[in-house]
């Protein structure tokens, strides 16, 4: 009996430390689990918009000339290319010849017309010669007030076939000018879309300038980070190719819309079907990034 009584009061207390041990355990691992778990719903969204803020805002862009600074070079009349004198990458300057249709028909029917014009010259000066005679006879009475007025009515027909001749002549010497194509800006020739010998109608483009010194980034910035950009903070651009290169820029200009995407994003994760911003960045600096090249656009977020 003695032995059994410390044997139970020996073991009754390694049972209640089992016990306890067992119920710490339980309490604990729930507690654990919670803070292992993901978090999700609302609260992953808060968590990610709070570590977005302190970020940047992401985008991607392209390299594009400012308005004005790339141009489509067009043919305002129809006709055969004669002589084409610029090729890809030919720099010009504003005036600079680019290509002459052929102008042979319009260039006689312009000497035509020139030649009407000097032929209603002289015609008029006789008239008004006669105009003036008839005056005088009228006014000693040897001159009739019909014989007048039959001189002056002719006069009066040569100044109008003078006129009209005239009018053609500068509408033949203006379309003659058309078939001359001058360069509208100082640029490069970025594109030659068509080669002598091609027969074109009025309006097509012939050639494509650029002034590859005026060039910005236009970025693609996703709608819901519209609040977060604002005129003149910086940027960080850089590009694939250039390793680890990349360029400082400086926010210009914020439209006030939003528009479609224009590029597909290459991170497969990003949305598709969002509208962005259209942000545009003035570079700080000179950069080998050629027009219309894909760029990605890191700017500062509050």
């Amino acid at each position: 009996m003695q032995i059994g009584q410390i044997l139970r009061k020996a073991i009754l207390p390694l049972v209640g430390l089992s016990v306890l041990g067992a119920l710490i355990l339980q309490i604990r691992a729930p507690r654990a689990a919670v803070a292992a778990a993901p978090v999700t719903g609302a609260s992953a969204s808060a968590s990610g918009t709070a570590a977005s803020l302190s970020g940047r805002v992401r985008a991607e862009g392209r390299v594009a000339a400012y308005p004005g600074a790339e141009v489509a070079v067009s043919t305002e009349v129809s006709g055969t290319i004669a002589r084409l004198y610029v090729q890809e990458k030919s720099v010009v300057r504003k005036g600079d010849l680019i290509a002459e249709l052929s102008a042979d028909v319009e260039r006689a029917a312009a000497e035509e017309a020139r030649a009407r014009t000097g032929e209603a010259d002289a015609d008029l000066a006789l008239l008004e010669s006669e105009v003036s005679r008839q005056q005088r006879l009228h006014a000693s009475g040897a001159a009739t007030a019909q014989s007048l007025e039959h001189a002056e009515h002719d006069r009066d027909a040569a100044r109008a076939r003078r006129a009209l001749a005239a009018a053609t002549t500068r509408r033949l010497a203006s379309m003659l000018k058309k078939t001359r194509i001058v360069a509208p800006i100082d640029g490069v020739v970025i594109a030659r879309l068509v080669q002598p010998g091609e027969t074109v109608a009025g309006g097509t483009h012939l050639v494509t300038i650029a002034d590859l010194a005026h060039t910005r980034i236009e970025a693609e910035v996703d709608e819901f980070d519209a609040g977060r950009i604002g005129l003149g903070v910086s940027a960080t651009v850089s590009a694939e190719g250039f390793g680890d290169a990349t360029w400082r820029g400086q926010v210009e200009e914020i439209p006030d819309a939003v528009s479609a995407r224009r590029l597909k994003p290459q991170d497969p994760g990003r949305p598709t079907d969002t509208r962005v911003l259209l942000v545009k960045i003035a570079l700080a600096q000179p950069s080998p990034l050629k027009l219309g090249q894909r760029v990605q656009v890191a700017i500062a977020a509050p």
